[in-house]
């Protein structure tokens, strides 16, 4: 029975009611639908997780709502192995590769049917089909997903049926799934490991995702360049909000929380409050990705002066940065270390830091010490996909201990942040915070940058603002 309200208006339902809820419905089944543009991708990425479990049920669910207030739940967002295995994107579900003698593995797919209308289910309760939206049958999933559906309310007793079957899932996504089974810890995490390598290069219909995103980045860009004179009327949420709205039009979010920040919340990495004011003669960092409605999500930065301009010091930390995100770009190519991109910028950025004596040199003495994270703090860039860090997962020897291959996406994102506290550095440079980030794909010989639609050097930055700003 669906969970009522303590406090709500109406305590009882009566007969008349109930009856009269339950008839009078179209049949509203749908028979023209047809397979979802991903399916045959999803079904190659299956059949390579599968190579590597031979024997093995493997469990990944997609996840369940989670409480925001009381009861008001955040929007739903599946599990990304989910999605990757599968293109689905519905709560409650579960992909299951269910072993074969030969080795391979049979996929299905549980879902949560639609509610039926010979109960009181579909319409009471705030999870019921009549207040949150229409679901797809079972047939109608098997026919956009190209994989048999079952009905999720029996796969807890299903799964626990088969306890004799070697079984691995995807932990902390869907409790009752994950007790329905009997799993050991550290197989399941190779399970997870396995299924964010597998992430690692891209698919053509992927990096077509990722180019939409990173399109529809730029585009919300240019919007915050154009209203940017409305963000110092007010504050940083005016730049934020701007971008979200190009990121609910043409994509379903933003693939992670904004960084709006201005004047010395630039020197904040993860600055997601934007409720500070954004004031001429200092700068603006905006961090930030639309994510498709197939969740692939884009993650670039720009730094910007607010009025327009950047004065002396600005424009010497600025350039300092792109000099340093052109070493780290020149590095991204195929067979090439994965680390090579990040040594090469930070080795640039220890070098600009030794000569403006902020740390102590030699610059490659300064480097091998770790120096210069004082004012570079973060790495320079991390794999892009599904997640905004994506493949998090992966062995270390696959990811960053591994080697570039093409279809491989990345960020090169080196940056510089002086504190407003810090005593090191002159007091003209305290506060100022400069990030350039652009997504690259590797290809077959080097890279290709995919948001080079938006300025990177100074002077084009500059340029840029002054056809674009309001």
């Amino acid at each position: 029975m669906a969970k009522r309200r303590k406090n709500g208006l109406y305590s009882e339902i009566s007969d008349e009611l109930s009856a009269l809820m339950r008839t009078g419905w179209a049949d509203t089944e749908r028979h023209d639908l047809q397979p979802d543009e991903q399916a045959p991708y999803a079904a190659r990425r299956r059949a390579a997780l599968s190579a590597r479990f031979p024997g093995e049920r493997l469990v990944i669910p997609s996840g369940n709502l989670k409480a925001r207030s009381n009861d008001d739940t955040y929007p739903f967002r599946p599990h990304t192995a989910y999605v990757h295995m599968t293109g689905d994107q519905a709560r409650d579900g579960a992909l299951v590769l269910e072993p074969r003698a030969d080795g391979g593995h049979d996929a299905y797919c549980f879902q949560l049917p639609r509610d039926e209308r010979n109960s009181n289910e579909f319409w009471i309760g705030y999870t019921a089909e009549l207040w949150m939206g229409r679901r797809r049958t079972l047939a109608e999933a098997e026919r956009v997903l190209g994989l048999p559906c079952r009905d999720v309310r029996t796969a807890a007793s299903d799964l626990a049926a088969g306890g004799s079957v070697p079984t691995r899932i995807v932990r902390g996504v869907d409790p009752a799934l994950e007790a329905a089974v009997t799993t050991d810890e550290e197989r399941d995490f190779e399970l997870e490991e396995a299924l964010s390598e597998l992430r690692l290069i891209k698919d053509d219909w992927e990096i077509g995702e990722l180019r939409k995103a990173v399109d529809s980045t730029v585009r919300g860009f240019t919007d915050c360049v154009a209203e940017l004179s409305r963000a110092v009327a007010t504050s940083e949420r005016w730049i934020e909000g701007t971008f979200f709205r190009r990121a609910r039009v043409e994509g379903n979010s933003v693939g992670y929380g904004s960084i709006c920040a201005a004047g010395e919340h630039a020197t904040i990495m993860h600055w997601v409050q934007n409720d500070g004011p954004v004031r001429p003669g200092e700068l603006l960092l905006l961090d930030a990705g639309v994510e498709t409605r197939s969740l692939y999500t884009a993650d670039v930065t720009r730094t910007l002066p607010v009025s327009g301009t950047f004065t002396e010091v600005q424009r010497r930390v600025y350039d300092a940065v792109y000099e340093a995100q052109e070493a780290g770009m020149a590095a991204v190519k195929p067979g090439a270390a994965y680390r090579d991109f990040h040594e090469a910028a930070q080795r640039y950025l220890a070098e600009r830091l030794v000569e403006w004596g902020f740390i102590e040199g030699p610059a490659d003495r300064a480097y091998e010490l770790g120096l210069q994270r004082r004012f570079t703090m973060a790495g320079t860039g991390h794999m892009l996909g599904l997640d905004v860090h994506d493949c998090a997962e992966a062995r270390t020897e696959e990811y960053v201990d591994g080697v570039l291959a093409p279809g491989m996406v990345l960020t090169v994102e080196p940056g510089l942040y002086f504190q407003p506290d810090d005593l090191t550095v002159p007091e003209e440079w305290r506060g100022i915070g400069v990030r350039i980030e652009d997504d690259l794909l590797v290809t077959e010989d080097g890279h290709e940058n995919l948001s080079a639609g938006l300025p990177r050097t100074a002077d084009e930055v500059e340029a840029w603002m002054a056809r674009h700003a309001g």
